[in-house]
């Protein structure tokens, strides 16, 4: 696992995680969709750049550099097909005043990846990862950090096949340290 020997410091000192991403087309599509969002809310927050837009999956940061391994490891043998997402409303989250973030969020359209998400903690656990699959799993992707929360809207859905699974670290900017495609 040289790539994660390379940025061993990389969980202490930066996020690092475990994501699915949208392809170019779809990013290209909810980038466009959350400036016109942006501008009906009249919200003063940074979009997030169109390729950034992720769903989170498992956060690795803080982890010692075995148990992120360990981590890994259970993704390179998850079995799995490409499956589908769809998202179908705008929300808010909790966050700090000033700093809410505004996410696509879906009904739905996301069993398939909860389902994997936990097959996945599932197979963390055998390895003696636990704590990762006890945390609570709302699929969202985050569009901007907004200076106020607004109530939840319907949208038309937004949706992707998931083929992979990526590691980011988020030092500055993101850096894609592995990549494991889907397969059964």
């Amino acid at each position: 696992m040289f790539y994660l020997k390379m940025y061993s410091g990389a969980s202490q000192t930066s996020r690092l995680f475990l994501a699915v991403l949208p392809d170019v087309d779809t990013s290209a599509k909810i980038h466009r969709m959350a400036a016109i969002l942006k501008r009906a809310h009249q919200f003063r927050g940074q979009l997030t750049a169109h390729d950034r837009l992720h769903v989170t999956l498992f956060t690795l940061s803080g982890l010692p550099q075995c148990l992120i391994e360990k981590a890994c490891e259970a993704v390179a043998e998850a079995k799995a097909k490409p499956f589908d997402v769809s998202f179908d409303r705008t929300m808010s989250f909790r966050g700090r005043p000033g700093s809410r973030p505004f996410v696509l969020a879906g009904a739905t359209g996301l069993s398939e990846l909860k389902s994997f998400r936990w097959s996945l903690a599932a197979a963390m656990s055998k390895r003696g990862i636990r704590f990762l699959g006890r945390r609570d799993f709302t699929p969202h992707v985050t569009l901007l950090f907004a200076d106020r929360a607004v109530e939840e809207n319907p949208i038309g859905p937004i949706g992707w096949t998931v083929r992979s699974v990526v590691l980011i670290c988020s030092a500055q900017g993101h850096t894609h340290l592995a990549q494991w495609p889907l397969q059964f």
